[in-house]
């Protein structure tokens, strides 16, 4: 399973594309319980590629209840190198609009229920989060929006609540004072955690409505925000085919594939046995 490099982290609706061959679902256990559902695997010009359904296939996972270390962890013995996280946001600017692309490169996390790392219990590692995105990977998804015909947006702040309830008008309101660009409810705490993994993690995120800041707007509601993410799946599916067909061109050796090399801060003679075993796929080749 080692030459699965690349994943998708999305809706259960992006693996049903064609030219996907070869599927075969993997149930994967790990130290932090199981992923959201079966990863999907299968081969895509000439690569094996994963996709998890974020929320599970039927969309029963509200966002704080998505086990996201296992997902995370999940790829991580699979292989994966690369995710590519495709998400519904509400735009924040009156410039990025309902079925635009954006391609974010900061984050502000105001969840307030969930784990955001993979290091505690006596293993303690600092890892830098200033650029939260893999900058190549990001200009690899709008390259290939834009390709598949999106109309793309780079950089910007996506900010992440805690859900399952869109905002009040005040909250959004709120949020544009603080120059967020876009608002979604799962990119945190995965971006943080793929970066713990040592994995390039980029955000192709679909924007669905204006939240409620907008006074020219109706308030967001689940029938608009799905009804968006359909006319997107094709520009989405498109997209990741082209992102996975040019990979020779984009994927390399990138920084975010380093990040731990100077983060673990504990004594390795105080790292419990069991500790170092669960987390050997993510600090094993530090540790030995």
């Amino acid at each position: 399973m080692s030459n699965i490099e690349f994943a998708v982290i999305g809706g259960s609706g992006l693996y049903e594309m064609a030219g996907l061959t070869e599927r075969e679902a993997l149930l994967v256990d790990t130290p932090f319980g199981r992923p959201s559902d079966e990863i999907m695997v299968g081969t895509l010009y000439g690569r094996r590629v994963a996709f998890l359904p974020r929320h599970a296939r039927g969309h029963v996972l509200s966002p704080s209840e998505v086990p996201y270390r296992a997902n995370i962890f999940a790829l991580k013995t699979l292989g994966v190198r690369f995710i590519v996280a495709v998400s519904a946001c509400g735009s924040l600017r009156e410039d990025y609009a309902p079925g635009h692309i954006v391609v974010p490169d900061q984050l502000f996390d105001h969840t307030k229920r969930r784990v955001t790392s993979f290091f505690e219990q006596g293993l303690v590692a600092h890892v830098s989060l200033a650029h939260p995105f893999s900058p190549e990977v990001n200009r690899a998804i709008a390259h290939c929006c834009r390709a598949a015909g999106g109309t793309v947006h780079e950089g910007g702040t996506f900010i992440t609540i805690e859900g399952p309830r869109f905002s009040t008008r005040g909250e959004s309101v709120l949020y544009r004072q603080w120059d967020m660009s876009i608002i979604g409810m799962t990119t945190s705490p995965e971006a943080f955690l793929a970066a713990e993994a040592e994995i390039a993690y980029g955000v192709m995120a679909h924007v669905t409505d204006y939240d409620v800041w907008h006074e020219s707007e109706g308030p967001v509601t689940v029938d608009m925000v799905i009804q968006t993410l359909q006319k997107n799946t094709q520009i989405a599916q498109d997209a990741i085919g082209r992102l996975v067909r040019t990979m020779d061109d984009w994927a390399g050796d990138f920084p975010a594939h380093h990040t731990l090399k100077d983060a673990i801060i504990t004594h390795r003679s105080h790292i419990d046995a069991q500790r170092r075993q669960d987390l050997a796929p993510l600090v094993g080749k530090y540790l030995d």
